[in-house]
């Protein structure tokens, strides 16, 4: 064993880039203090410059296109009710652009004069989101209601004119809508791009540079992923730039004034990037750049550097911690420009994960409870994964007790998609001996919109059935001690671990719930108004799914509950509330359970500040040595 977890969660993280107006200068987010901060810098790897000095983490920093000042956003004690900050690059100088702490600021970007900045707000009405428009030197109220909404409104970016602002409007995950609001209309109203029926998808959308178009990704039609589109606002028709091949365009970074762009497929959860630049005289067409060449296999967060010479974006791997490069369009040469520290521990040491496929049960309706046999109920369905062995274990017969203890970390979401990128949290526990893995159960993003529904409301026990086959095989598994295999998981994945723990209570030596949601009626009732209907297309609704939701929740079943249970969460989170972790750890005590419990009551939907992190995962160490 060579490092203790401080040292591990001191490997730092650079991201979030952009470029400054006359592309001198660079800003990111580095957590180099405990808590992501803005820092900038001039040169590649350089000494940078900090530019924010907060407890609390800064979520973006957008540079100005015209002016040395970038606006920021930040919360506190992780309640989501972001701020946007402006600062002055010059002087050092900060200030409130929107002072209205109860409400929930989600940015939308700068005019292309600099002038003004666009951005939506629940501070009308908790529930909804307005579309407001705010000149630079503004503060507070000042902001114009340009929009009155009626649901999850937010901003795509400013028209190249700066007349009109793209709209989204999402209604869950896998169904959204696209809209334009023209600002200069006496009576400003959103014209609707995207009239559709059942469930489609219309994201990442980018103004094209004539500003008769956009670009998205969509997955409209008989397509089961997402693939690449020109959208005409006049005709409305919609066009296919380039498809997925099977996989899922995730998102296209466009310069609205040369029409070059990034756009990057998921490649079973790794980054595929196409280079190019669009024809300004046929839309769908495009010449391509050599891709460049990354470390890690993860990318993304395009900024493009003045002229759109030049691109930097973020890049990551198992065994590579998150860097900024700057790429050169037309060569595609990437030079590394932040070198985030890994804190003295050398990388190569640190183990990187293979891609496996495990077989589940099948997709014919039949309810995992009814499955029959395990030959007759894992079949028909392979459910994706990452498996990470410690370096030094010595494979053995996993019956004789030689093989490793597992971890199974489950990601929340549930639309979310574990992918191969840094977790320092992860490298730590493989330094101590234990192996990792990572599942993809049914239900999660990446694999189609087929895939993604197969947990939905009255299916949601299916994808708990897909970690009882991960399980099963981990068993089998020539490296693992199949009597010491821990479930962990965040939010939804906490869900997941407290659902697998009281439904399959004989696989298990220990569980870790972190954030995660014990009764989805309390859940639903009690999260933050302006996410309720979100969350109710996906999981069910109060209405008219409450006793399927009770039957389901894991408070409900506690009676078979029988692995040692650790319950982390954040006093403020406004995602799953406290309560939530509250009677989780209640019920199982009652049940004779060993549990423990920490509440942070500085933290929301996750721990940001480094020493909560500490404290938080040497306890989860310490729990999991002990019953693991």
């Amino acid at each position: 064993m060579g490092y203790d977890i401080e040292r591990y969660l001191n490997i730092r993280s650079a991201y979030g880039a952009s470029f400054g107006p006359d592309g001198e200068r660079l800003s990111f987010l580095m957590n180099t203090t405990g808590t992501a901060q803005v820092w900038t810098v001039r040169e590649p790897q350089e000494w940078p410059e900090q530019r924010t000095f907060y407890d609390e983490t800064v979520s973006f920093a957008s540079w100005s296109p015209e002016r040395p000042e970038l606006i920021f956003g930040m919360d506190e004690g992780g309640n989501e009710r972001a701020q946007l900050y402006r600062l002055d690059a010059a002087t050092g100088e900060i200030e409130n652009l929107t002072a209205m702490p109860d409400a929930k600021h989600r940015w939308g970007g700068w005019s292309h004069d600099g002038d003004r900045c666009a951005f939506a707000s629940n501070r009308r009405d908790e529930a909804v989101f307005d579309i407001y428009v705010q000149s630079r030197d503004e503060t507070g109220d000042d902001a114009e209601l340009v929009y009155e909404g009626d649901g999850w409104l937010s901003l795509s970016g400013w028209s190249p004119d700066d007349s009109r602002l793209l709209v989204s409007q999402a209604y869950s995950n896998f169904d959204q809508d696209l809209y334009v609001l023209d600002l200069e209309a006496d009576d400003p109203d959103l014209e609707h791009l995207t009239p559709h029926e059942g469930d489609v998808r219309y994201q990442s959308a980018s103004w094209a540079p004539d500003g008769e178009g956009i670009y998205l990704v969509t997955d409209e039609g008989d397509a089961d992923t997402l693939y690449l589109a020109y959208l005409d606002l006049e005709t409305k028709e919609l066009e296919t730039v380039a498809d997925g091949e099977g996989w899922n365009v995730d998102g296209i970074a466009l310069d609205d004034e040369t029409g070059r762009f990034v756009y990057s497929r998921n490649v079973e959860g790794y980054t595929d990037l196409t280079v190019g630049e669009f024809d300004p005289d046929a839309p769908t067409e495009f010449e391509t750049f050599p891709e460049p060449d990354l470390p890690g296999g993860i990318s993304g967060g395009v900024s493009f550097g003045p002229d759109a010479e030049r691109f930097a974006l973020s890049t990551t791997g198992d065994t590579v911690n998150t860097n900024v490069f700057v790429v050169d369009l037309e060569t595609g040469d990437a030079e590394q420009w932040t070198r985030a520290p890994t804190a003295g521990i050398p990388p190569e040491t640190f183990d990187e994960s293979d891609l496996v496929h495990v077989e589940s049960f099948g997709v014919d309706g039949q309810s995992p409870s009814a499955r029959g046999t395990p030959e007759e109920s894992h079949a028909g369905l392979e459910v994706p994964g990452f498996l990470t062995l410690p370096d030094d274990y010595e494979e053995g017969d996993a019956n004789d007790g030689d093989g490793v203890p597992v971890i199974v970390d489950i990601h929340g979401g549930p639309e979310s998609q574990r992918r191969p990128s840094f977790s320092s949290v992860k490298q730590y526990f493989l330094d101590r001996g234990y192996a990792y893995f990572e599942p993809n159960v049914r239900g999660s993003a990446g694999y189609g919109a087929d895939y993604a529904a197969l947990d939905d409301v009255e299916k949601r026990m299916d994808s708990v059935a897909d970690i009882e086959a991960c399980v099963e095989w981990l068993q089998d598994h020539p490296a693992v001690d199949p009597d010491r295999i821990a479930a962990k998981g965040g939010s939804y994945g906490g869900f997941m671990v407290l659902a697998a723990l009281t439904e399959y209570p004989d696989l298990w030596a220990a569980g870790v719930d972190v954030v995660g949601i014990a009764n989805f009626v309390t859940f639903l009732e009690n999260t933050g108004d302006w996410r309720r209907e979100l969350r109710e297309a996906e999981y069910g609704s109060l209405a008219e799914d409450r006793e399927f939701l009770e039957e389901i929740s894991p408070t409900n079943n506690i009676e078979h509950i029988e692995a040692p249970l650790f319950v982390l969460h954040g006093e403020n989170d406004p995602r799953v509330p406290v309560g939530e972790a509250e009677q989780i750890a209640e019920k199982a005590e009652a049940q004779g359970v060993p549990v423990r419990k920490f509440i942070f009551d500085d933290e929301g939907h996750g721990f940001s500040k480094l020493e909560n992190r500490i404290e938080a995962y040497s306890a989860i160490a310490d729990f999991l040595d002990e019953h693991v």
